[in-house]
């Protein structure tokens, strides 16, 4: 994987991989940026929660559960002082759906956590990462 990210102006930067797909980032304006854009660090909790999200709804798909609503909510804690590095983060499972099975909802995120997803495991030796699974029944059609 390449990734190639190319600066506009002030902190504006445009990030590009193999994909072709472009990410805008800046920073806070107390920081010299101009607030425009998503931020660096936000990017890396983006990216945990999109690469166990995939694993998870995709492992819930092959286990015939039937998921109506999906979301995972990333909580990270970052130290105070420079360099400022996450320090913990909870990934919260929202998942909604008919008669849904707990286990099979923990034994997904449990499969990402610990085999599928590279994020989260590139993270985990200097950053704690917690869980929670949080199950909704969806209303009567």
């Amino acid at each position: 994987m390449k990734a190639k990210i190319v600066w506009a102006e002030n902190l504006k930067f445009t990030g590009v991989a193999d994909s072709g797909f472009e990410v805008k980032m800046d920073s806070k304006k107390e920081s010299g940026g101009d607030d425009s854009a998503v931020r660096p660090t936000e990017l890396i909790a983006i990216s945990v929660g999109g690469c166990t999200a995939m694993d998870v709804i995709s492992i819930l798909k092959k286990k015939r559960q039937d998921v109506t609503g999906f979301e995972v909510n990333v909580y990270a804690d970052r130290a105070l002082d420079h360099p400022r590095k996450f320090t913990s983060m909870t990934i919260e499972y929202v998942v909604t759906g008919r008669n849904i099975d707990p286990d099979a909802v923990e034994r997904a995120v449990k499969l990402s956590q610990d085999i599928y997803c590279s994020v989260s495991n590139t993270l985990k030796s200097g950053v704690e990462i917690k869980t929670k699974i949080t199950i909704k029944e969806s209303e009567a059609a």
